[in-house]
């Protein structure tokens, strides 16, 4: 038994946040929103597929 609790993965640690004054985000929170407002940028800035050709 107790080969298998050492064979067991570490605790999971915190993740590394930052900080400007009052806001505190974590890394992996900042990954996922600067993506996602990447990507709604894109889909504003890039027009439909053949939306230009029909009158």
């Amino acid at each position: 038994m107790h080969e298998l609790l050492a064979q067991a993965p570490l605790p999971v640690t915190p993740g590394t946040y930052f900080g400007w004054g009052p806001v505190m985000i974590q890394s992996g929170n900042l990954v996922v929103i600067l993506t996602m407002l990447a990507l709604f940028i894109l889909a504003l800035i890039l027009p439909f597929p053949g939306g230009r050709s029909r009158k």
